[in-house]
């Protein structure tokens, strides 16, 4: 952390989400910053640029509109493993990748614009690795809502961040979609990003401002802002925690886990018969894995007897991390 300024720092944590959208945003930002619009959009590059952030702009939520998620897992034989994970994360519908220690060693996210989508993608990587891969849908959500925290001495923190709650669905038209695409790897880092992106869809600043304003109201569009690089900026240890709990027990198990402050992920997702017994999946961060081990003995202190079985799965790679891509 001995490259960050107090500037760096200040703005991660004001702007994980919340970026305006209007005419002049740089410089809306940079005053509750103490700064000019100038000097903000050149830190934000040097960010960008430092890898200290994945991307700057909107985050989708495919679910919202129509698309699908779903968690994958392969066991892959070491001698092979790079070339599996060429192989996977060739396919733009994997929007994260990660190593983890277990016998299933891959773990990766499919996100994809249509729910009909994911078999398909699910078959062509079986058919492409010549490996079993396992499907996690997940069947409940308990919470989701990561946000870091930057402090003065350098340590780095997750706290919750504030979800909304069920909204209504969004039908997304031929703009909608053009509009996803051209941001989906973020924004571009000029003053007016958003005249930039009317003039490359051919259309006024003001529905630009307008639809993704709709976005964000029903959830298509999570946040806009930074999307840190959190290997990069200290939380080294990401931590997949896993639990076999009654399913008559569940809900009241997974939503006291959800209220923990260091969760950041909560989840019900599918048991396979023989390979995997685990339906209650909760992600921990933290610097260094005695920080995951210390969170993990708190949630299963909270769960007691309502365990069964219980794992924690530690990456060692982030082999992916791009979000949702549609296809232009």
């Amino acid at each position: 952390m001995n490259a960050f300024t107090p500037a760096a720092r200040a703005f991660i944590n004001r702007f994980q989400g919340g970026f305006p959208v209007c005419t002049g945003p740089f410089d809306r930002a940079a005053r509750q910053l103490g700064m000019n619009a100038d000097e903000l959009v050149e830190l934000v590059r040097a960010l960008v640029a430092g890898r200290w952030l994945s991307r700057f702009g909107p985050v989708y939520n495919a679910s919202r509109f129509g698309g699908a998620q779903t968690l994958a897992a392969i066991e892959v034989p070491q001698a092979r493993f790079d070339e599996v994970a060429r192989v996977v994360n060739a396919f733009d519908e994997v929007a994260h990748n990660y190593r983890r220690e277990h016998r299933l060693n891959m773990w990766f996210v499919i996100a994809a614009e249509k729910p009909g989508d994911l078999p398909r993608v699910l078959s062509d990587i079986e058919r492409a690795t010549g490996l079993a891969v396992y499907d996690f849908p997940k069947l409940r959500e308990f919470y989701l809502g990561l946000k870091l925290r930057l402090d003065e001495d350098g340590t780095v923190a997750t706290v919750p961040a504030e979800e909304p709650g069920e909204r209504p669905g969004y039908v997304l038209d031929e703009f909608d979609r053009a509009l996803m695409v051209a941001t989906q790897e973020g924004l571009v880092l000029v003053g007016e990003p958003y005249a930039a992106l009317a003039e490359r869809l051919g259309e006024g600043e003001q529905r630009v401002h307008e639809r993704l304003g709709r976005m964000l109201e029903h959830g298509v569009v999570r946040r806009i802002g930074a999307v840190p690089n959190h290997y990069r900026l200290g939380l080294a240890a990401n931590g997949m925690t896993v639990w076999d709990v009654p399913d008559e027990v569940l809900a009241q198990a997974g939503a006291e886990v959800a209220r923990l402050p260091f969760v950041s992920h909560c989840y019900e997702r599918t048991r396979h018969d023989g390979i995997w017994p685990y339906n209650l999946f909760a992600m921990v961060h933290g610097a260094m894995r005695a920080e995951v081990a210390e969170k993990t003995a708190c949630i299963a202190e909270l769960l007691g007897p309502r365990c069964r079985a219980r794992d924690v799965l530690v990456s060692t790679a982030c082999l992916k991390k791009t979000g949702l891509r549609l296809a232009a």
